[in-house]
């Protein structure tokens, strides 16, 4: 596997004359579960969407496994990436099973044909994600957490190397959360699936996470292994925040007990 199958170049990124990410040089490792950080606003979830082709670049190159991303043809880009973007949405009344049958999709020719490979790949995308007993329900009948891991579940079905999770957890609450955190690290770690993912919250970042990728004003302030980026002096210029950092018992990671604002 290539050391860092996703890269960017001068990457300049934005929102009609609105420049969100002015130039940004960045590596992220292969085979490792990568989450971006960072205030709102500095351009996390734009540079997550440009990573996978939805939004355009203003100018600058991303490249994918060595080869420039716009220049790809569009299923070959979604044979080697898929992203899970913020609040997806699907038609009223479709199935869990009917929505990860969409992730065949770029292994299938101009008159779609429910092959048998394709049949296994649901399978398994459902048997991963532990959906498949909710295989024949309506998305609107799942909970939140069940709804994340059926849209995950088709994600999974596109049998991509690359995974791009876009705050994943919004809007769940802290049990479900876990639960999509632990799957998506057990895909990195039995399936060798490169995982990068946008979170919120800190300490759930550092524990799931081989690397952290901070961002600061549309640049990387710090990138490194997840159990030493976080610092005090990160805290304050990224967070403007004072926080005690302790000691996860149970990872050996740091653990961030904010205090106080510095501003």
């Amino acid at each position: 596997m290539t050391d860092f199958p996703l890269t960017t170049d001068k990457l300049r990124l934005g929102y009609g004359s609105s420049i969100i990410i002015p130039e940004l040089d960045l590596r992220v490792a292969g085979g490792k579960v990568t989450s971006i950080i960072g205030p709102n606003g500095c351009g996390k979830s734009t540079l997550l969407r440009a990573l996978a082709r939805l939004l355009p670049v203003g100018s600058g190159q991303i490249h994918l496994y060595g080869q420039a991303l716009h220049a790809l043809p569009s299923k070959d880009v979604a044979r080697r990436l898929a992203i899970l973007p913020q609040g997806p949405t699907a038609p009223e009344g479709l199935s869990v099973e009917d929505l990860v049958w969409f992730g065949r999709h770029p292994h299938q020719g101009r008159f779609p044909v429910r092959r048998e490979e394709d049949r296994e790949a649901v399978n398994w995308a459902l048997d991963q994600t532990g959906m498949r007993i909710f295989a024949g329900r309506p998305l609107e009948a799942l909970s939140g957490g069940q709804r994340q891991r059926a849209w995950i579940a088709m994600s999974l079905a596109q049998q991509t190397d690359i995974l791009l999770l876009d705050e994943p957890t919004t809007y769940l609450d802290l049990s479900h959360q876990l639960e999509v955190l632990h799957l998506a690290q057990r895909l990195n770690r039995e399936q060798g699936k490169t995982v990068v993912m946008v979170l919120h919250d800190l300490n759930q970042a550092v524990r799931y996470s081989d690397e952290i990728i901070t961002m600061k004003g549309g640049e990387v302030y710090a990138q490194g292994e997840a159990g030493v980026v976080l610092t005090p002096e990160l805290l304050r210029d990224v967070f403007s925040l004072k926080a005690h950092i302790l000691t996860d018992p149970d990872t050996g990671k740091p653990h961030v007990i904010p205090y106080a604002l510095t501003r």
